[in-house]
């Protein structure tokens, strides 16, 4: 399983103690001053890599897009997926390599900020572009036709590599020329571009209902408040608060793993209850009225896991629609962190829905006419029993570890 990350050189905002922070990390607690924070990118964050360059040259940094996720595919004989973790130019040139490399993974990195030095250039390829290279270029070797795809776990972040030209076009890592020339006439700084105007963000972690200190682990993405029983989530604006509950447990060591409950209309298939789901999956029921009554939700795991595991949490519990009496509150016992966001998990919901239709050959084809508006959602903890590093749940006969959770943890 690849598990790289980037590790990114940084001080306290409070008090402006050296601190290194792993691109997964969210919350932030300085072990000097104590105090909290959660890291707010914006639309994504920036970074730059160290240079070496001699003193007096005037550095230009050129955008690189990096991208790191889970590819689903839904093809003839199944689902397929596979780990993605590629930089791109953001500005393309052919003056300059076409990616980083294992660069960011060698390097410690910091974070892009107004005061940085250097001409910074201005990224012509607009994400949503790369993203469809990404997907040709990972689609090419896949067996024909590809009845839907979709990015999970996805990371996403620009990262500015130095460069100076002293005749020839110096990479400022190495401190040494890069294999293309520039004609006569190149002028780097003829390039669109300029200061950065991006800043990193830290927000107090501190609960908007009553004040009290937000808690969670350096890469949770959902926070709890203790002291008025309330979740937040990190949205454009500042935290803002979800819909959460939990099952109860059975006696024992448990640990609670957090789901996504989302309801939403679906146009294109026949889903809207219970019963359309026994009929669209074909499970081996006999349809009742009670069954028409009840509302078909998808279900997806809050927390990022292997990609075979991603899927098969995501059906089973979806086919088993569970969480009819769930209790408001978060359990007394140990939970684990949300790590995955609402817009992978919304994301998610077609090859979900691809895992389990049948007749796939019969069905499969019309996903692409199938259309999922999401309209609600809620955070619901289900607990599993723990022995030693296995943790389970009997009655959906789900199955990992801590150690296979912890690696997915980087994905």
């Amino acid at each position: 399983m690849n598990t790289s990350r980037l590790l990114i050189e940084h001080q306290c905002p409070q008090c402006g103690a050296p601190i290194i922070l792993e691109e997964t990390d969210h919350l932030f607690t300085c072990q000097y001053c104590k105090v909290k924070s959660f890291l707010f990118p914006g639309d994504f964050f920036r970074y730059l890599l160290p240079h070496s360059a001699p003193r007096g040259k005037n550095l230009v940094y050129l955008p690189y897009w990096r991208f790191k996720g889970i590819l689903f595919s839904s093809l003839p004989e199944g689902i397929d997926h596979r780990i993605v973790d590629v930089s791109h130019q953001a500005l393309v040139s052919d003056y300059f390599p076409a990616s980083l490399g294992l660069r960011s993974q060698a390097l410690k990195l910091r974070f892009v900020s107004p005061e940085t030095e250097g001409y910074f250039l201005k990224p012509s390829v607009a994400y949503k572009a790369m993203v469809q290279l990404i997907e040709k270029r990972f689609s090419a070797s896949l067996p024909q036709p590809i009845f839907a795809q979709c990015f999970i776990g996805e990371r996403l972040s620009q990262i500015y590599s130095p460069f100076y030209v002293d005749g020839k076009i110096y990479d400022a890592v190495l401190n040494r020329p890069i294999a293309s020339s520039p004609s006569g006439d190149f002028d780097v700084m003829a390039l669109a571009g300029g200061t950065p105007n991006w800043q990193i963000r830290f927000i107090p972690a501190q609960c908007p209902n009553c004040g009290w200190d937000l808690e969670g682990e350096r890469d949770s993405i959902v926070l709890s408040c203790k002291n008025c029983n309330s979740l937040w989530m990190c949205a454009k604006k500042g935290f803002r608060n979800l819909e959460f509950g939990h099952v109860p447990g059975e006696n024992g060591r448990v640990l609670y793993l957090p789901f996504y409950r989302i309801s939403a209309d679906i146009e294109g298939i026949d889903l809207h209850s219970y019963a359309d789901l026994v009929r669209v999956a074909n499970l081996p029921k006999v349809v009742q009225e009670a069954m028409e009554k009840r509302p078909f939700d998808f279900w997806s795991p809050a927390f990022k896991i292997r990609p075979r595991d991603f899927l098969r949490f995501s059906v089973v519990f979806t086919l088993s629609q569970p969480g009819e009496s769930w209790i408001p509150g978060l359990p007394k016992s140990e939970i684990y962190p949300v790590t995955l966001s609402i817009p992978e998990a919304l994301e998610s919901l077609k090859i979900n829905l691809a895992g389990f239709i049948k007749p796939p050959g019969l069905l499969l084809p019309t996903l692409a006419d199938i259309e999922i508006k999401p309209k609600s959602l809620a955070l619901l903890y289900f607990p599993f029993q723990v022995q030693r590093d296995e943790i389970y749940h009997p009655f959906f006969q789900l199955r990992t570890t801590r150690n296979v959770l912890n690696y997915a943890r980087n994905l």
